[in-house]
């Protein structure tokens, strides 16, 4: 059973965000929490994720999506958060659903920063 680690909610012209980390191992993880996500959340617009997982060999993996968000305004911001708190073996998923008011590029990626940051600082490792 995958549990989660953190969790954190920001709202901001009527759009929410959700942001909630796990600790993993390996990339099968990472597809079940996102098909878990999905299954929950089938109103959310928009599901991105960052993940950093070290491997026994001490190679990193590495990957994001923004899930149909302009390029880099969810997925540069989270691993940017796992990056600068120095995490690995975590996946970071932030859960948009859009309240009709557009935030624009600058907008999303304060937004996901915000959320990504926080979230990953309510984690204790």
């Amino acid at each position: 059973m995958i549990k989660e680690i953190a969790k954190y909610q920001y709202e901001i012209q009527k759009s929410k965000f959700i942001g909630i980390a796990y600790n993993i191992d390996n990339l099968d993880m990472v597809d079940e929490i996102l098909n878990k996500l999905k299954k929950e959340n089938k109103k959310a617009k928009h599901i991105c994720y960052g993940y950093k997982i070290e491997k026994i060999d001490k190679t990193i993996l590495i990957k994001a999506s923004d899930d149909k968000e302009p390029k880099g305004t969810a997925s540069l911001p989270i691993l940017n958060a796992i990056n600068n708190l120095n995490y690995k073996n975590i996946a970071l998923f932030i859960i948009r659903y859009f309240g009709g008011i557009k935030l624009g590029v600058g907008g999303l990626y304060r937004s996901y920063t915000k959320v990504a940051l926080e979230t990953l600082k309510l984690i204790n490792i």
